[in-house]
């Protein structure tokens, strides 16, 4: 069962780094996920982790607190915008714009529902 959650968790650091260079994907909850799974497969993947320079942080922020700090939440929301804002100038069919449009809000109101650090 080791195998599995450290593969598990290695798939979701790949899917993070992807997030780094591609816009639509999101790298915060790929990396929460990843030490999700090395928590319950290898305490040295873990800790990897968990000490990283810049995932690090927003994972120990969210696991002692449950919190989202300001700069996180405000770089959030201008991506928010920015992605949206080029949905509309490509011009997608309305019922796609209320789509996204809603699943966004809904984020946003998500992440600004957090406490801040």
């Amino acid at each position: 069962m080791r195998f599995l959650w450290a593969g598990l968790g290695l798939i979701c650091v790949g899917l993070g780094l992807a997030g780094v260079i591609l816009p639509l994907v999101p790298t915060v909850p790929f990396m929460l996920l990843a030490a999700f799974f090395f928590a319950r497969s290898s305490e040295r993947l873990h800790n990897w982790l968990l000490s990283h320079p810049q995932f690090g942080p927003a994972i120990v922020d969210w696991q002692t607190n449950g919190a989202i700090r300001p700069r996180v939440k405000r770089i959030s929301t201008i991506s928010i915008a920015v992605v949206f804002g080029i949905s509309l100038v490509l011009g997608l069919r309305p019922m796609v714009l209320i789509i996204q449009a809603v699943v966004l809000t809904a984020v946003l109101i998500f992440i600004w529902s957090r406490p801040n650090l």
